[in-house]
């Protein structure tokens, strides 16, 4: 259920998407709002949970991980129980960043990092250790042309 956010809160959030570091002074002044209606605003934010989290982008190529591989995976099996250990395999893998469950014909993609080819040969084989699939496939990405974590705050 989406919130109502006006658009005081859109500019707090797309300035925080931009520099989560921002002091409350910086930001009120950013915002052009005095520095107690602006620490209001913010917690406000975080105790509705729109404020997830505050993090630090790291650039994975510098720290060996420079392949991002789209994993697609098709399951016949759809009971509880392999769901459960599929999470927990997916989950329990830090070099998958995302996973999401699909309309269509596949049923999940997973985005991982990792060094290269063969880091990623690793990766498969400790997740079809973990739990039956029936077809894998994975694209390897060539270019990253956009990467953001960002969440639009255009109001439409």
């Amino acid at each position: 259920m989406a919130l109502d956010i006006d658009e005081i809160d859109r500019k707090l959030l797309a300035e925080l998407q931009r520099d989560g570091t921002l002091s409350v002074d910086q930001l009120s002044e950013r915002v052009a709002l005095s520095r107690n209606a602006c620490w209001r605003r913010v917690k406000r934010l975080e105790e509705d949970g729109v404020i997830t989290g505050r993090v630090a982008l790291v650039d994975a190529e510098k720290l060996g991980l420079g392949l991002s591989v789209f994993i697609l995976i098709r399951t016949s099996n759809h009971d509880p129980e392999w769901l459960q250990r599929f999470r927990a395999a997916v989950t329990g893998l830090s070099e998958i960043t995302g996973v999401y469950r699909m309309s269509g014909d596949l049923d999940y993609v997973l985005r991982a990092r990792v060094a290269d080819v063969k880091a990623y040969d690793r990766l498969y084989q400790r997740l079809i250790a973990k739990v039956a699939l029936s077809d894998v496939s994975a694209s390897f990405v060539m270019e990253e042309i956009k990467e953001t974590t960002v969440v639009p705050m255009e109001v439409r």
